[in-house]
């Protein structure tokens, strides 16, 4: 639990550090597009050369990333696996009677492995190299123009913001009660499989217990500050589209061109 990296920030001085939260916002939305985009499993070159890229440029470490995708390995797992079972082909590698393991399924499962894999590292990149302030501004700035329609873009921003905030929050204090409770001679790893979820028990309530007051703290906190929503909030940092961010934006554009063209080519 220590490991998650999900809602993680940190803090660095790197060229992706100081790009503007509204362009790794736009970036991150490309990122995904360009995922998705991909038909054949060798065209994930592409976006995973864009990840390696954007990885050196911010200098996080590859550990933040492999972390990140630790929360996910089961269900990485239950996607292989159910893509190997379900997906039918004519190159027959392995003939078990009742089932066969055909090239098409192995390809098919590495191949939506890879994007959920993709996808998990692109986000957490987000996460990592945007504070949770700058975050919420950003996010708040791009839905600004959906105020005319009366949506409430601040107090969603923040909603989003928070959540992810109190997710490595909610994971140290889950690691805490796990402990406390094997130190009172809890047992949460023998058993059968119904008798472990059962005894997930003891750490949820006394953790939905903790998220509550928690989040009533935070409550009483942001009332004492004043705090009313974003109506009359003024910012001590300013957001500001520079060069970099305009860089930054075409580049990811041209990695999405790029993609197409491989695409239409191939």
């Amino acid at each position: 639990m220590r490991d998650i990296t999900l809602g993680q920030f940190v803090a660095g001085n790197s060229v992706i550090h100081k790009l503007d939260p509204r362009s790794k916002i736009g970036m991150m939305i490309l990122y995904i597009v360009m995922t998705f985009l991909v038909k054949r499993i060798y065209f994930f070159a592409i976006p995973l050369a864009y990840l390696i890229i954007e990885l050196i440029l911010s200098g996080i470490s590859l550990r933040y990333i492999l972390n990140a995708l630790k929360p996910i390995r089961i269900l990485l797992i239950l996607m292989f696996v159910l893509n190997l079972v379900f997906t039918k082909g004519e190159n027959v590698w392995l003939d078990l009677g009742f089932w066969q393991i055909t090239g098409e399924a192995v390809l098919q499962s590495c191949f939506m492995t890879l994007r959920i894999i993709l996808l998990v590292a692109g986000a957490s990149m987000l996460t990592l190299t945007t504070s949770p302030l700058a975050l919420t501004d950003g996010l708040e700035r791009l839905l600004s123009p959906l105020k005319v329609f009366r949506f409430p873009a601040h107090e969603l921003a923040m909603m989003m913001t928070i959540a992810l905030r109190f997710i490595p929050t909610l994971m140290d204090e889950s690691d805490k009660i796990r402990s406390a409770q094997m130190a009172r001679g809890a047992d949460f790893e023998s058993g059968n499989v119904f008798r472990r979820v059962k005894s997930m028990i003891p750490i949820l309530i006394p953790l939905f217990v903790s998220s509550f007051r928690k989040a009533d703290e935070l409550a009483i906190a942001m009332e004492s500050r004043c705090y009313h929503g974003g109506e009359g909030r003024t910012r001590l940092h300013q957001l500001r589209f520079r060069l970099p961010d305009l860089i930054a934006i075409l580049v990811t554009l041209l990695f999405v061109a790029s993609l197409i063209v491989v695409l239409v080519l191939f």
